[in-house]
């Protein structure tokens, strides 16, 4: 095995208390059906022979010595060692002693030490004596035994031989016979006495114990001596809830008597831990850890024996996926797979991955797929906690089903958009079905989980699967909720020259639908972060990222945020793509709306806002820089709380800085000029093709590195002189290209006065730009001196529209 962490070294100690070296082999703890328990099995590296099988006592004191090293005595003089090649492998070894004993796992060894007075005195008791003196099972000596009980519970010796004592002669059942008598005749204080005996024997911990007290004869019993708590004034009724409100419901009959002994006994046992034992004090939060091992392996059992009974579970899928079989039996159905697979939680990895396997054979996401769609809210609510062990389980099992659908079935019904449906449909007001289904899809979604050596094309092939068939379910909610006022024109109606304003998108007020929606866009930011091709791809289609800031408009700030995250997480992949599209889009605009409508509120959404022209100012996102100071300036400089859009307006300085220098050096660099280059520029200066060839191809060069964005900031700077030309007026932020896409929306909230009061002038075309091929190293000194000359006013060169 290449497995080092589990490598250990067996060792056990001979008579001459010296370590003999047993061989060497690889450790692993599971359930031994022999054993009845938990064990430590070792077997040999060289043939895979059984080195060690220990079963793993409660009461067994281990101890952990030097990192790598457990010593414990498995009987008498003989003790044993696991000496670990790794500290990661004893450490994990360790945590499952302890987990099985209820020990911390911080602990150095899991039992007190023993007192060496009482540890002698019991050793100088004679054989005969090896077991505690019970009193005679009375009603007279009730107290008695309840004190004797109480008594020992601070020792672990003294349990264990009240254990062997209360084993022999079947004292439990002579204890709960007398139980019968005291009720009887209504005798309160013996039945106090005997609830802290039951209560104390239930804490001896001991399930040999507990097979007599929960067999089907006593367990009622058991649970009756509980009801009579001394500290309440009436008792419990916890008998007639088991046996008159609780009912076992078969929703097909179960034929074997032992599996449906079992069954009740786990919901009884699992009721007297849950609802009548008190939450356990400091002091006693380990004496109960074998009932939860009680617990824990009657549920594995119990789902071993189903699993093994195909006609049972071929039957329940039948009457599953049956469309006559009625809405109230469907529903016991789904509710008894639920639990069905909350008990396969309890098994392990191995066994967990045939249980799962085995009901993917059955047809358990085809049968999911009807039932997730139907009305009954009980039945949807079950079945989307069976996709989630499901998913949790397997998200590749989940997408491979899902990829084969289309090819025999519509859109509408295909598993993941019935999910994404039900999400959008949860009529929770806290969306709670809402959110587990979105944590879901996110899994499902995630290209994390999609790396599998086995089917390299799994991540490609399922993004394409999603974005063509369920990507427009998802957005379906926030485009409807987005989209133009139904009298409103739309974009491609409204004439160039026109100068009439669409109508404002209508903005969800409702709050259950803010909700939704920012749910959503949580999902859609998570893809923004990892499918970059495929939504990009999207959001540029569907202009969707100008929908999305239209619920910067929205009353909930909390929607805003979201919205606002989902262009923060785009331009953080500073990708030039996606730049592009904000700049001819001009959506920034919302953004900026926003934040001036806020005015000097310091809250999350300033800070926000603040933070994204942050990003674009310390990442030097030049494209972006030069569109916010060209349109936006004017509206941002009275902001100077902060200096991040003064320290753009920097960037954006320091960058026409830049082109003009390179520029001139380009076109002529004196100090580099020997003189017969001179002489001979000097000759051809009357020559007048010289310049404008020399200009020209300097421009090519330029048109090379910055000609589209410049394309296209002369287009914007062109439509916003024809608006501008038509009224002198004070106007909004206008948009940089009107017309640029089908979907444009020129937002302008009714609040946001301070954007409608602030006039942007349109910016000059640039005339002439060009850049320099190479960049010399005396930049600096010269960015100093042109910035002395400043002082006299000149025109420059621009950035902008």
């Amino acid at each position: 095995m290449s497995d080092t962490r589990r490598r250990v070294k067996v060792y056990t100690l001979n008579e001459d208390r010296q370590w003999d070296d047993r061989g060497t082999g690889h450790v692993s703890s599971t359930f031994v059906e022999r054993l009845k328990g938990i064990s430590l099995l070792v077997r040999a590296e060289s043939d895979g022979s059984l080195l060690l099988e220990s079963k793993i006592s409660p009461n067994t004191a281990y101890q952990k010595q030097q990192d790598t090293l457990i010593v414990w005595s498995e009987a008498e003089n003989y003790d044993l060692a696991l000496s670990f090649q790794e500290k990661a492998g004893c450490d994990e070894i360790w945590e499952k002693i302890c987990q099985v004993q209820g020990k911390d796992p911080a602990l150095e060894i899991t039992q007190d030490p023993i007192d060496e007075s009482e540890e002698e005195r019991f050793e100088e008791l004679p054989e005969t004596s090896h077991l505690v003196e019970l009193p005679a099972c009375e009603p007279s000596h009730l107290e008695e035994i309840a004190d004797l009980v109480t008594s020992v519970l601070s020792s672990p010796i003294r349990r264990e031989k009240l254990a062997l004592a209360l084993m022999s002669d079947g004292y439990i059942k002579k204890l709960l016979a007398l139980f019968q008598v005291c009720e009887d005749l209504d005798n309160r204080e013996g039945l106090h006495h005997l609830y802290e005996i039951v209560r104390g024997v239930l804490f001896l911990n001991k399930a040999a114990l507990f097979e007599v007290m929960f067999s089907d004869d006593c367990i009622l019993d058991v649970v009756g001596c509980l009801e009579y708590d001394p500290a309440l004034v009436q008792p419990k009724r916890y008998r007639e809830f088991l046996t008159k409100t609780a009912k076992f419901k078969e929703v097909i009959p179960i034929t074997d008597s032992e599996l449906k002994q079992k069954i009740h006994q786990t919901y009884r046992v699992q009721y007297i831990q849950d609802i009548i034992l008190p939450t356990p004090s400091v002091f006693e939060e380990n004496f109960l850890s074998t009932l939860t091992s009680f617990i824990f392996f009657n549920k594995v059992e119990i789902v071993s024996m189903l699993q093994e009974d195909e006609k049972f579970l071929t039957e329940v899928f039948a009457q599953l996926t049956d469309e006559a079989t009625e809405d109230s039996k469907r529903r016991e159905l789904v509710n008894f797979f639920k639990e069905f697979c909350a008990f396969s939680q309890t098994l392990q990895p191995q066994n967990r991955d045939a249980f799962f396997k085995t009901l993917a054979n059955l047809g358990i996401l085809p049968a999911l797929e009807i039932v997730m769609g139907m009305d009954d809210l009980q039945v949807r609510t079950a079945a989307t906690d069976i996709f989630s062990y499901l998913v949790e389980f397997s998200p590749s099992m989940v997408r491979e089903f899902v990829m084969q659908e289309p090819q025999q079935t519509d859109d509408d019904v295909l598993l993941i958009n019935v999910v994404i449906k039900q999400m959008i449909c949860d009529t929770d007001p806290e969306l709670g079905g809402a959110v587990q289904l979105m944590g879901l899809l996110r899994t499902l979604i995630d290209p994390e989980n999609m790396l599998a050596p086995t089917n390299k094309t799994e991540k490609t092939e399922f993004l394409s699967f999603f974005y063509k068939y369920c990507m427009h379910v998802l957005t379906a909610p926030l485009l409807a909720n987005t989209a133009h006022d139904k009298n409103s024109k739309s974009e491609e109606e409204v004439q160039e020259g026109s100068t009439k304003i669409p109508t404002n998108p209508v903005c969800p007020d409702n709050f259950q639908t803010a909700q939704l929606l920012g749910l959503i866009l949580e999902l859609l930011t998570f893809c923004v972060e990892h499918h970059t091709y495929h939504i990009k791809t999207y959001i540029m289609n569907k202009d969707l990222l100008r929908r999305v800031l239209v619920l910067m408009n929205s009353k909930h700030t909390f929607l805003a945020l979201c919205a606002l995250r989902f262009m923060r997480r785009i331009i953080g992949l500073k990708d030039e793509y996606y730049n592009r599209y904000i700049i001819k889009g001009n959506l920034f605009e919302p953004v900026i709306n926003a934040l001036l409508d806020n005015g000097t509120r310091y809250n999350l959404l300033n800070s926000a806002i603040i933070e994204l022209f942050e990003f674009i100012k310390v990442e030097d996102v030049k494209s972006l820089i030069a569109h916010i100071v060209d349109n936006f300036y004017k509206a941002l400089e009275s902001i100077e709380y902060v200096q991040t859009f003064k320290g753009l307006k920097g960037r954006y300085e320091q960058e026409k800085d830049r082109q003009s220098q390179r520029l001139n050096r380009y076109r002529r660099d004196a100090r580099s000029l020997d003189e017969d280059e001179e002489m001979w520029f000097n000759d051809d200066e009357d020559d007048d093709e010289g310049e404008p060839v020399e200009k020209s191809r300097a421009e090519d060069d330029f048109s090379d590195t910055y000609g589209k964005y410049l394309e296209a900031k002369n287009k914007a700077g062109t439509a916003n002189g024809t608006n501008g030309a038509n009224n002198g007026k004070t106007a909004p932020i206008p948009p940089a290209s009107p017309t640029s896409t089908p979907n444009n929306i020129n937002i302008n909230n009714s609040t946001a006065s301070s954007v409608k009061t602030t006039a942007l002038p349109s910016t000059p075309v640039v005339k002439t730009a060009m850049v320099g091929l190479v960049d010399y190293p005396d930049d600096e000194d010269e960015d100093e001196e042109d910035e002395e000359e400043e002082q006299s006013p000149r025109k420059r060169p621009r950035l902008g529209s």
